[in-house]
C-alpha cells in the first residue's frame, strides 16, 4: 500500500486556499453589514486581493487579514450602525419612561447592551432603580463606576439602591469617594450633614453643613437643618441667628419658629 505524500510546496497551496476561502467567505459576510460607500472596507479588499498574487503570499495574505481586522475595528460604518442603533433605544426608554413604562424602557435598553459602555449601563441603573429593581440598579451602577472611575454621577445614581436597600455604609464610602475629587460638592456634603444629623452625631454634621452653607448661605434646606444642628450642639446664640436667615427666606417657616422658640 502506498502512502500519499504530500510536499512543502503543496502543504502551502493548501493553507493558502483554505485561507483564500475563509477572508472570501469573510468579505461577503461583512458585506451585509457594511455600508457600500464605506471607503476603508472597500480599499482593504483591495489589498487582501493585491497580496493574494503576491511573490511572499501566504505572509502577505495573513497580513491583509490582520489589517483587515484593524480597519474593521475603527470602521466609521460599523460604528454609525452602532450608534444609530443605541440612539433609538435610548429615545424609546425615555419615552417609556416618561409614561411610568420602566419595564419596557429596561427591555429596549438591553437590546443594544454593551458591559464596557458607560452610558448603557448609567441608564439601566437608573430605569431599573425606578422599576424597583435595586439588587440590578446596583450592578449597574457598579459597572459604570469601574469604566469611569472619576465620574461623580454614577457614584451618585449608586447610592439610590444602595439606600433603598439599607446600605448606609456604601451610600457613606460613595460621599466620600465623591468628597475625595470634589470636596466641595454642596450635594455630597449636604446629605452627608443629613446622614449624620439623623444619627445624632451633630459634631461630624456640622462640619459637613457648615461648608454648604458657606458656598450658599441663602440656601433654605441648608440653613435650617445646620441651625438645628447647632442648636443640638448647644450653640444657642449661632442657632438663633441661622433660624432668623431661614425666617427671611422664608417668613413663617414652621421649621424656624420652632427653634426659635426652644431658643428663648
Amino acid at each position: 500500500m502506498e502512502t500519499l505524500k504530500i510536499t512543502n510546496y503543496e502543504l502551502r497551496i493548501t493553507k493558502f486556499s483554505l485561507l483564500r476561502y475563509f477572508a472570501t467567505s469573510l468579505f461577503a459576510l461583512l458585506r451585509h453589514f457594511v455600508p457600500r460607500n464605506d471607503n476603508s472596507f472597500c480599499e482593504l479588499e483591495e489589498v487582501v486581493v493585491i497580496a493574494s498574487v503576491a511573490k511572499q503570499r501566504y505572509f502577505a495574505f495573513r497580513f491583509s487579514l490582520f489589517a483587515f481586522s484593524l480597519i474593521l475595528l475603527f470602521s466609521p460604518g460599523l460604528h454609525s450602525q452602532n450608534y444609530t442603533a443605541q440612539h433609538e433605544a435610548f429615545g424609546k426608554s425615555y419615552e417609556f419612561e416618561s409614561k411610568g413604562n420602566y419595564s419596557e424602557a429596561i427591555s429596549v435598553l438591553k437590546t443594544v447592551y454593551q458591559e464596557d459602555s458607560y452610558e448603557i449601563n448609567l441608564r439601566l441603573g437608573w430605569v431599573t432603580y425606578l422599576a424597583g429593581q435595586f439588587t440590578e440598579s446596583s450592578a449597574y451602577y457598579q459597572n459604570a463606576m469601574k469604566l469611569k472611575p472619576y465620574a461623580i454621577e454614577a457614584k451618585f445614581g449608586f447610592v439610590y439602591p444602595a439606600s433603598a436597600l439599607g446600605n448606609w455604609d456604601q451610600v457613606i464610602t460613595q460621599y466620600n469617594e465623591i468628597l475625595t475629587i470634589d470636596p466641595q460638592n454642596t450635594l455630597a456634603n449636604y446629605r452627608m450633614g443629613s446622614i449624620y444629623y439623623g444619627r445624632k452625631d451633630y459634631a461630624k454634621a456640622e462640619k459637613y453643613l457648615e461648608k454648604v452653607v458657606n458656598l450658599y448661605p441663602f440656601d433654605y434646606d441648608s440653613l435650617v437643618l445646620y441651625a438645628w444642628t447647632n442648636l443640638r450642639l448647644g450653640r444657642m446664640r449661632e442657632a438663633q441667628v441661622l433660624f432668623n436667615k431661614v425666617l427671611l427666606n422664608r417668613p413663617k417657616d414652621v421649621s424656624a419658629l420652632e427653634g426659635l422658640a426652644l431658643i428663648k
